[in-house]
């Protein structure tokens, strides 16, 4: 993902010095876990160990502390270039790093490294924790978001603005009903990610086709307790790729409604509406050609990012089918996929956080637009009143849509024209239709669905 829409914290996870980290890591952890089985000699599995503090860019506190806690930290540029130059002469990342590795550890201890594994043992393993991490992070967003709109949704519970279908008037709502639909849907997103991260967080240390026939089963059970991940039940030669399909699937989901949010916006901030408006900054500029211009250029942004989001999910689908015990056809897919729809998911969150944080809402706006079609937002109460006092709902329906269409159609006032209809009036006296025509009475169940929503108290 381009700078402009990364974060650092995220992007951190998805450089080549922290995958080569977590590659280290793996295989030290590995080494521990043959020592302990006596595969190799305890002096070769701490050699491993030392060999990779030379490649790692920590202060000399952070090496102590590298074996017994997991941080993010990163192998040195110098040593990156150096196998990133190795793989591209032999063709192979896992080799080159190895290569690269053994150089460090040297001597006797070259020959203990990566025993009985597979390439993809420290591949798939690796990328089990990396989505791990940014899960972490997207779960810390999503956190971050439902405090803002928790927020907004209690300042305006009961600022009053039209409900719409088809685009069209319909009944009204409360801006605190918007925000508080939204904060749910975000909820449900921040339980689907959670499921996904603890369906993505396994590994595998299981060899040549996953038979565990040059491993022992220990180990893996060792490097995954140590990466704090679940082993994998049963692998071929790679985990299975349905795991990686709903995780991507969970951040389309989240992405998508991201973009149901920033669409309300941009809707809101359209000119014929006005009823919320992105910040404006004082020296913000809207348009290179026309300077009164202020543009919900942040909404749109997220619509983009969403889609971009989105784009990962049907190839990770297709990634699900592989050819017998492994194929390589998902590899490069993941390659791209991985970092760019978790960095692009990570700043659009953020971002619409702040977005949240800083609508401005134009409640004056949003009295006036109830008022745009003078009354007809309220036609269902008069309908229901009919049909209590007697007629059919067919009728009622007729003489309700008769006085609306002159509103529609003439500019009419909905109010007077029910109070001119004898029909209606036959059956409805003024007070009662007064009554009908009173917006409050669609704001008498907010505290009930807010005590749905976000519970008592």
């Amino acid at each position: 993902m381009i700078e402009r829409y990364s974060r650092k914290e995220m992007a951190r996870i998805w450089k080549s010095g922290t995958r080569f980290y977590i590659w280290f890591l793996i295989e030290a952890h590995a080494g521990d876990a043959m020592a302990d089985l006596r595969k190799i000699p305890r002096k070769n599995a701490e050699t491993i160990w030392k060999a990779g503090m030379k490649l790692i860019e920590a202060d000399s506190k952070e090496i102590r502390k590298i074996r017994s806690r997991l941080s993010i930290h990163e192998f040195r540029d110098e040593h990156v270039d150096e196998i990133e130059k190795l793989d591209v002469k032999i063709r192979h990342d896992i080799i080159a790093f190895l290569t690269h590795l053994a150089e460090q550890a040297g001597g006797e201890t070259a020959r203990f490294v990566h025993q009985g594994m597979t390439s993809s043992d420290v591949l798939d393993t690796c990328l089990a924790v990396q989505l791990k991490w940014a899960a972490d992070l997207l779960i810390k967003d999503i956190g971050g978001l439902l405090d803002a709109l928790k927020e907004r949704a209690f300042e305006h519970k009961n600022t009053p603005r039209m409900g719409r279908s088809h685009g069209i008037h319909a009944e009204p709502v409360t801006m605190g009903l918007t925000f508080a639909r939204f904060y749910a849907e975000m909820q449900r997103n921040l339980q689907r990610l959670k499921v996904a991260q603890k369906e993505i967080a396994t590994g595998a240390i299981s060899g040549a086709v996953g038979t565990f026939a040059n491993v022992d089963p220990r180990v893996e059970a060792h490097v995954c307790a140590k990466m704090g991940l679940k082993p994998e039940p049963i692998s071929t030669q790679v985990i299975p790729r349905d795991r990686h399909a709903a995780f991507f699937a969970t951040l389309g989901v989240v992405a998508s409604s991201v973009e149901n949010v920033a669409v309300e916006i941009r809707h809101m901030q359209r000119t014929e509406v006005l009823e919320a408006q992105e910040y404006f900054a004082p020296k913000q500029k809207g348009s290179s050609a026309m300077p009164h211009k202020r543009n919900p250029i942040l909404s749109e942004n997220l619509t983009g990012l969403a889609r971009l989001v989105r784009m990962a999910v049907v190839p990770a689908m297709e990634n699900v089918a592989l050819w017998h015990e492994r194929d390589i056809s998902h590899s490069s897919v993941e390659r791209v996929i991985a970092p760019d729809a978790t960095i692009a998911l990570d700043f659009a969150l953020v971002r619409l956080t702040s977005v949240i944080k800083g609508l401005k809402i134009h409640r004056g706006n949003m009295k006036s637009n109830m008022r745009k079609l003078r009354g007809l937002h309220m036609s269902q109460e008069v309908l229901l009143a009919l049909t209590q006092a007697g007629a059919s709902r067919e009728d009622a329906y007729a003489m309700v849509q008769r006085c609306a269409s002159k509103v529609w159609d003439k500019g009419a006032d909905f109010r007077a024209e029910l109070l001119a209809d004898k029909q209606v009036t036959k059956l409805l006296p003024r007070k009662k239709i007064d009554e009908c025509l009173d917006p409050k009475l669609h704001n008498i169940r907010v505290d009930e669905i807010f005590e749905r929503v976000f519970g008592k108290g």
